[in-house]
């Protein structure tokens, strides 16, 4: 008799029993918003598929009276423009701060405690500060990303640095190899591939920083229409543009995902 926890579903039964979830949260939310309809047309906690279809395709394919933008693609350019950025900011300082302190004992012993500390900084409380310094543009909700990710990056990218094997470390420095040549012939290469998983890690974090940012001070971007709309319980924009929001977060995921095994397939195998 085969143990549960040794038996192994085949690649068509887990593409099933990955959909098997999102079924059912389907069917649940089907149900539930046509018994609340039912019992009032005019419900607006609950809108049908229909409702938020209109609504988004108002937004998508009618441009704006006011602007004359189409305010869902034009939300979404500007939500992913700070968020590349803020992304990329972040995973370069963190890289470069993470590889030094993890490989430089010297710079390990006096920068380490003082990352840790950092990187318990809740970065939302510092958001009013950031738009005290910075204005209320776009350069403060992208310094709000970088401070809330540069550092789980670093911290990540440090402990990886010191997982390095030391035989690996001797033996470049017995071929003849200075500090910067190690650093950028065995810790680079190896911590490449780690810096593309802890950016996949935090882009969740980078997702919150961005939403909470642009609901408190922008006059663009996917958070600042879902608390915009908000006030009129417009709940046939907000379902669609949290589920846009999660579909985008899904397809960087993928992209960094893919990108790992294609440029890193050493690291995968």
């Amino acid at each position: 008799m085969k143990r549960l926890i040794n038996l192994t579903p085949t690649k068509p039964t887990k593409f099933l029993l990955g959909l098997l979830p999102f079924l059912i949260i389907f069917l649940i939310y089907l149900f539930a918003s046509e018994a609340r309809l039912a019992e009032n047309a005019t419900d607006k906690l609950l809108p049908g598929f229909m409702q938020m279809g209109e609504a988004i395709k108002t937004y998508a394919l009618e441009a704006s009276k006011r602007t004359g933008e189409y305010l869902f693609w034009e939300d979404t350019f500007s939500s992913l423009k700070r968020l590349v950025l803020g992304i990329s900011i972040a995973a370069i300082f963190g890289f470069v701060l993470g590889l030094l302190t993890g490989a430089i004992p010297g710079l390990h012993a006096p920068f380490a405690p003082l990352l840790t500390v950092v990187s318990l900084v809740p970065p939302m409380a510092l958001l009013p500060i950031l738009f005290i310094v910075f204005g209320l543009e776009e350069l403060s909700k992208v310094a709000l990303i970088v401070i809330g990710v540069a550092p789980f990056i670093a911290r990540d990218i440090q402990r990886c640095a010191q997982e390095i094997p030391q035989e690996q470390i001797i033996k470049a420095q017995t071929l003849g190899a200075s500090s910067w040549q190690v650093l950028l012939r065995v810790y680079v290469p190896q911590l490449l591939p780690r810096l593309i998983n802890a950016v996949r890690l935090s882009l969740g974090s980078g997702w919150l920083f961005l939403i909470a940012a642009e609901a408190i001070a922008s006059t663009n971007g996917l958070g600042y229409r879902i608390f915009l709309v908000r006030r009129y319980m417009s709940m046939d924009v907000i379902l669609p543009y949290v589920a846009w929001i999660t579909m985008l977060a899904f397809l960087l995921d993928w992209i960094l995902a893919k990108s790992s095994k294609k440029l890193f397939a050493w690291h995968h195998q």
